[in-house]
């Protein structure tokens, strides 16, 4: 995830890892249950457990829908290769209230930041033009694309503090205002298939209740 996956990274870049793992269904048969995720091993790894991360993902949590969406794969078994196949059933118009609520957390952090220091932390005007773009384009296809593409050099001019925070402010808002648009007209459903999640879910607890994974 990060940079990397938006193609956005440069030398300094960390390499972010995201993962879902699935905790045995024997384990749910005990007081204590499995962990809903996980931290590490090492430095920048997080993973979430299988059931954890579909509840997010059908609530159009941006996070997740665009770790579900990233170009670069690591290591994927049969389970994992299913869970992407089934990216498209995640997928709602609600995506449009998760992520403006997200962005609007963002730029509220980005305006202390002028407020107290005279500049936002450019990096974060970068990455939040990005999550603006990739909302508006996703509402427009009903597709989530994160890779920036031919966007690249110019949020990389916003990150370098190349462009002023009046005009970084202005594209902000003409984005919002282009999301909002795009979402009465988008071909995408209102809500998400999580019907077709539910079944996946149950049949891989029950592969692994049967040991057949």
């Amino acid at each position: 995830m990060g940079s990397r996956a938006f193609g956005l990274a440069t030398e300094e870049s960390d390499t972010d890892i995201r993962g879902v793992f699935l905790a045995p269904t024997a384990a749910y048969w005990r007081f204590e249950k499995p962990p809903t995720h996980v931290e590490g091993p090492l430095d920048e790894q997080f993973s979430w457990e299988l059931e954890r991360f579909c509840e997010l993902a059908l609530r159009a949590n941006p996070n997740i829908l665009e770790c579900l969406h990233s170009p670069l794969v690591e290591r994927c078994d049969a389970t994992g290769r299913e869970l992407l196949a089934l990216r498209g059933a995640f997928l709602s118009r609600a995506a449009h209230d998760t992520f403006a609520r997200y962005a609007l957390g963002q730029r509220k952090r980005l305006d202390a930041d002028v407020r107290a220091h005279g500049a936002p932390r450019w990096k974060h005007a970068m990455h939040l033009l990005r999550l603006l773009m990739s909302c508006r384009d996703l509402l427009r296809t009903g597709e989530l694309v994160i890779d920036v593409g031919h966007a690249r050099e110019e949020l990389l001019a916003v990150k370098r503090g190349e462009v002023s925070w009046g005009e970084v402010e202005a594209r902000m808002a003409r984005l919002a205002d282009e999301a909002e648009a795009a979402a009465d007209r988008s071909p995408l459903p209102a809500e998400p298939d999580t019907a077709r999640v539910a079944d996946f879910l149950y049949r891989t607890r029950c592969a692994s209740a049967l040991g057949t994974l």
